[in-house]
């Protein structure tokens, strides 16, 4: 009875043990990074991506202005109101600029849910700790995050959102694949990021994105990853904007990624292509931190779903790459042929008048 009662209190020790030992394992393993997939090439940075595919022909424009020129001369983009209000990184959109950029979201969404088959969602944008461990957002990049002080955490991208629709869940293999769409506004605190890309739009706190999330079978997630990527083309393909696509490298890809195409955009103010979206497959990485799994008929376990995500694409980048392709010698912008409905109308964004000088504001 003596040694019994011995091995209870030494059972309870080694409880605590485990406990605190499958903590520190748990913790250890969440710091580590998706598996790349074989074909994914090998690299150590954005030198060693390689280019699958070019669409369209770069323009080059003797007279090309970059985005803040071009849209401080239209009166529509303020970047010194906004950090007066907001400090950096933050801009203030006004008139044809601010409903160009709400039209260019709009086609985005008609375009994924009428043509592309994904459904629209209407999500939180404050999510809590699970949701962001579930996508491999924590606990790695906190310090990439915005915070509240009710404990919540603003979403870097609907990503977050749309993939935890299904945490904790069983999908229904009939009801895969899910294809789901989203747009919100995007919260970075992009940290690390001091000194890059400091002028205009490009690397902002808060911006709006299009989201595209797809919840598959083991089987099927390659094939979905390429008609992702296709379905974010072309929105390109549809505003006649010229870019490339590119696989990532093995040390350029993100946390929870096993494959990465990235989307660049031809940007002729700036003369190069700049990452306007980037499509990733996870497999099962997010899955097996969110608990998403799905049942084949017949079988008596369950399999982790496959979760992929992307870009349909950036709002705020689009529309800079708009306005640097579409500028005209005058200082307007035409707008693109699928726009036009969004516009009321407006088939161009002229110069506006400076109030002070009564002198264009281009000029």
């Amino acid at each position: 009875m003596q040694e019994v009662a011995g091995y209870k209190d030494r059972t309870t020790k080694l409880e605590e043990e485990e406990k605190k030992a499958g903590a520190e394992l748990t913790n250890f393993l969440s710091l580590l990074p998706n598996i790349p997939d074989e074909t994914v090439p090998l690299g150590t940075s954005e030198k060693d991506n390689k280019e699958i595919r070019k669409h369209g022909e770069p323009k080059r424009l003797n007279h090309a202005k970059d985005h803040v020129d071009i849209g401080e001369g239209l009166g529509g983009m303020d970047f010194e109101a906004a950090a007066k209000m907001s400090g950096s990184r933050f801009v203030l959109l006004r008139g044809g600029v601010a409903r160009l950029e709400r039209a260019l979201a709009q086609f985005m969404l008609d375009t994924h849910t009428r043509e592309h088959g994904y459904t629209e969602l209407s999500v939180p944008l404050l999510v809590k700790d699970t949701a962001l461990y579930g996508t491999g957002q924590l606990p790695k990049f906190a310090e990439d995050l915005f915070k509240m002080n009710t404990g919540h955490w603003l979403i870097p991208t609907s990503e977050v959102s749309l993939t935890n629709t299904v945490m904790d869940s069983i999908t229904d293999i009939g009801a895969l694949p899910l294809r789901l769409t989203s747009l919100t506004p995007c919260f970075r605190s992009e940290a690390g990021a001091a000194g890059k890309d400091t002028r205009g739009m490009i690397r902002q706190h808060q911006f709006y994105k299009v989201e595209l999330v797809s919840v598959t079978e083991a089987e099927k997630s390659a094939d979905e990853h390429e008609r992702m990527t296709a379905c974010a083309e072309n929105i390109l393909k549809k505003l006649d904007l010229s870019y490339r696509t590119i696989t990532l490298c093995t040390g350029d890809m993100g946390f929870s990624a096993r494959k990465t195409y990235d989307i660049e955009v031809w940007m002729p103010g700036q003369n190069t292509y700049r990452e306007i979206s980037s499509c990733s497959n996870c497999g099962d990485f997010q899955a097996r931190r969110m608990m998403a799994r799905y049942k084949k008929e017949g079988d008596k376990n369950t399999r982790y779903v496959h979760t992929l995500n992307g870009s349909g694409v950036a709002v705020g980048r689009c529309l800079i790459a708009v306005l640097e392709n579409y500028q005209q010698m005058d200082g307007s912008v035409v707008i693109p042929e699928v726009l036009k409905p969004y516009m009321g109308g407006m088939t161009k964004l002229e110069p506006s008048v400076n109030r002070k000088s009564g002198k264009t504001a281009h000029a």
